[in-house]
Order: C-alpha cells, then structure tokens, then sequence
C-alpha cells in the first residue's frame, strides 16, 4: 500500500501546484486588463511579458510574496489582484506613496520609510532602513531595480531578502544587461553584469537555480543607455531564479 501511496501523493501535489501557477497567470492576465493601469503601463505589457515572467519565477496564488523597490507599482498593479484571495502582497523600499492607490488596499508596506542616497563614487544608491522584519515567505522579487544599488545596499538587501525567505524560497531578479567585465562608462550606468549579480547573491547563500531568455534581445548590442530612442523597451533583459537552501 504504501508504494502505492507515495507515487499518488506525490503526483497528486504536482497537480495541485500545476493548476495554481494556471489560475494564477489566468488572475495576472485578469489584471493586465484591469481600469486600474494606465495606458502607458498597458502599452509595456508585450515587452515585459509579465505572465511568462511570474511563470517561470514559479509564483502562484497562495503565495507570500515580496516585491522589492516597487517604484511607481507597474507589477505591483498585476500582483496584488492575483495574490488578493489566496496569497498576500508585501513592498518593500520605497513604497511609502504607493498603497494609496486603488487596487492596493490588502498590499502590505515593510520596513520603515527608506532613503535614498546617492553614492558619487559608485554612481549608484545607497538606501536606509533595509530591514524587512517578515520571515518564512515564498518569494521574494524585484524588476530592473538591482542596477540601481550600491555595492552595500546590494550586499543588504541580498541578505535580508535570504532572512525573510523560507527554505526553498524563490528570489528572483530580472535587470537590463551589461557585457561581462565591462567597466563603467556614461553608457552603461543602468545596466549590471549578469555574472556579477550571480556572484553577489549567491555570497549571500542563496542557489543559483536557472535563467530564462525570455527578455533577451539579439539587437541590444550592449552599447548604449537603455533609455535611448534606439534601446528603450528593447533593451537586453537576465531574468534569473534563485532559491534559499533547504537545510
């Protein structure tokens, strides 16, 4: 009986964890289209490819999750109805203006207000206040923000993000591209090394576990600014999956 049991358990939660990451794109497809984003924020849906992406970071819809440095809320307006029933949203690092917006009611604010400091040396930013004060969530998540950061305050959140995380919890990173070993220039100031950001999180203790080529882009040929005419919205994306280890 009990070789019997354990193959149907198991495939029995395969099937429970399949149809929750379905529903969830289905809810996350739901709020693309909802009243609450803007024209323009629908506009980058295509370029985004918000549902490929959450589908392949493994976020379902019971989940806890905490997006980090959700500036102006773009997935913050996709994962808060999706999480709403079953799973629960947290933001964290400068978020203070963003729950009081329409949409965000159930959306959870860690931290104390942070502050943002430029780095003139770094020509990045150092940020106060890094201290998520949750534990034992699922995931953790941040878009195009890592680049930003200084070395510190990178080293910080890394840790803080592997403090709040169960075992086996998911951290996922998606930021714009720079060429390997490439040392800083006007050009390049909001990009980051791919092999660097692996480097630094995993110091932190967490497992590199896959990468996607979801937002990779042949023509981005790493040159210029991402904000430029011929780069914006096309910009050369690694979208990376990491996890804190089971012990």
């Amino acid at each position: 009986m009990r070789k019997i049991l354990v193959p149907l358990l198991i495939s029995c939660s395969f099937s429970a964890g399949f149809v929750q990451a379905e529903n969830f794109s289905k809810d996350i497809k739901v709020a693309m289209k909802s009243e609450h984003r803007s024209d323009k924020d629908k506009e980058r849906d295509r370029n985004r490819k918000p549902v490929q992406t959450l589908e392949f970071l493994g976020i379902q819809s019971d989940m806890s999750v905490l997006e980090l440095i959700p500036g102006s809320g773009w997935y913050t307006t996709l994962l808060a109805p999706a999480l709403k029933e079953k799973g629960l949203l947290y933001v964290a690092i400068g978020a203070e203006d963003l729950l009081s917006k329409d949409g965000f009611d159930k959306v959870k604010r860690l931290s104390k207000k942070s502050t943002f400091e430029r780095n003139i040396e770094e020509k990045r930013y150092d940020i106060s206040n890094i201290d998520f004060d949750v534990k034992n969530i699922d995931a953790v998540l941040t878009f195009r923000n890592y680049h930003n950061l200084s070395l510190a305050t990178r080293t910080k959140v890394n840790q803080e993000a592997i403090k709040a995380l169960k075992p086996g919890g998911i951290y996922g990173i998606v930021d714009h591209t720079r060429r390997h070993m490439q040392k800083e220039n006007d050009e390049n100031g909001r990009r980051i090394d791919p092999v660097l950001v692996i480097k630094e999180v995993q110091a932190a203790g967490f497992e590199f576990v896959d990468y996607s080529t979801i937002h990779y882009k042949a023509d981005d040929e790493l040159r210029y600014e991402v904000g430029r005419k011929s780069v914006t919205g096309n910009s050369d994306r690694f979208t990376f999956l990491f996890k804190k280890p089971i012990k």
